[in-house]
């Protein structure tokens, strides 16, 4: 078993990514989550030494679980104290207050857990040491959502204990105004890599945007090494992804960096065979306007979800409305959705989809 510390103030968010790179994930408390075992993608064994955590948005780290017990420092110390560890070397303790949400002092945490295991026979090393064992205290509500496992309100309070296994890397593009081609409106690298994520990037696999804009998608889905295909029907945003895919894809000095296209195309009619791409992740045009191009909004959208459900299993949506009726009339059930604020006069709806 893992203890997740989660990023962002989202946890059902957070722990519904989490569960694209472990297994049997279960939020606990603010900030913290449990998971089987890491390294898994949807099923699919892949890199066993918890590489996919390493590409999540808002995960901070896995840690290999020692004991759990209430937000309280002297039960901490008594479950150290009896569990079985199976560690030699130095160690150090970390020891946070998640998200402030508990009156434990983290200093008083690292003395005392610290004392514990220097009576176990540890030595401590804080500057280099072969372990790290981290403590999360977290207390208050946990989120509410049925899509997510614990995930159920109510007040909870944990000290989860762990051996510090795999910490995410969180090397986002830079943000949309630092890049080569930039739009008002671009999403947040954060964002876009949790969406790449939940679409299914990865190393070895193929992501498509049909609706690329400024690219910033698909730039994070190529950062994890995903290989990737946009698209947009405006001639500028497929002009600007070339400039930023090429700016922070072609990095490599050999072929080892992700493949990646672009063109000008149709949402609603794309040139690409049945099945040709593992995921797809999508930004919907937001606003009230009566037309887009050539199409209605909900035709468009509409359209891009039939497409979408044509060449891959599991898609990824975002829009300031709610698609569903759209999306299951295309043939994808809904696995989950969410509500993000942007700011007071955008809340994101975000729908992760699975083809019927």
């Amino acid at each position: 078993m893992y203890w997740l510390e989660l990023a962002g103030e989202e946890d059902a968010f957070a722990a519904r990514e989490a569960a694209v790179a472990a297994t049997d994930v279960e939020l606990l408390a603010p900030g913290v989550a449990s998971a089987g075992s890491v390294g898994l993608a949807r099923g699919e064994a892949v890199e066993a030494d918890g590489t996919a955590i390493r590409r999540l948005a808002y995960t901070r780290a896995a840690h290999e679980a020692i004991a759990r017990t209430e937000a309280d420092l002297a039960a901490a110390a008594a479950a150290l104290d009896a569990a079985p560890l199976d560690r030699s070397g130095t160690v150090a303790v970390r020891a946070r207050n998640v998200r402030n949400t508990t009156d434990i002092s983290t200093s008083a945490a690292e003395r005392e857990l610290g004392g514990v295991l220097v009576d176990r026979g540890f030595d401590v090393d804080l500057d280099d040491p072969d372990h790290v064992l981290r403590a999360l205290f977290a207390a208050g509500e946990r989120d509410d959502h049925e899509a997510v496992p614990g995930a159920e309100g109510g007040d909870s309070a944990v000290c989860a204990l762990g051996w510090v296994a795999v910490e995410a890397a969180r090397d986002f593009a830079p943000k949309p105004t630092d890049r080569p081609f930039f739009q008002p409106g671009s999403m947040s690298p954060t964002d876009a890599r949790a969406y790449a994520n939940l679409a299914g990037a990865a190393p070895g696999r193929t992501l498509l945007d049909p609706m690329c804009g400024t690219g910033g998608l698909p730039l994070e889905a190529g950062i994890v090494g995903s290989d990737v295909i946009a698209c947009d029907a405006q001639t500028k945003m497929v002009r600007g992804t070339r400039e930023n895919l090429r700016e922070y894809l072609n990095t490599a000095l050999d072929d080892s960096g992700p493949d990646w296209h672009v063109a000008r195309g149709d949402a609603t009619a794309l040139p690409l065979r049945d099945d040709a791409v593992d995921g797809v992740a999508f930004d919907a045009p937001y606003g009230r306007q009566s037309k887009i191009a050539r199409h209605e909004l909900a035709d468009l959208v509409g359209g891009a979800l039939a497409e979408a459900a044509r060449v891959a299993s599991r898609a990824v949506v975002v829009a300031d409305r709610d698609w569903r009726r759209e999306a299951r009339a295309a043939g994808w059930a809904v696995d989950a959705a969410f509500e993000r604020r942007v700011h007071r006069s955008l809340t994101r709806h975000v729908l992760v989809l699975d083809r019927e």
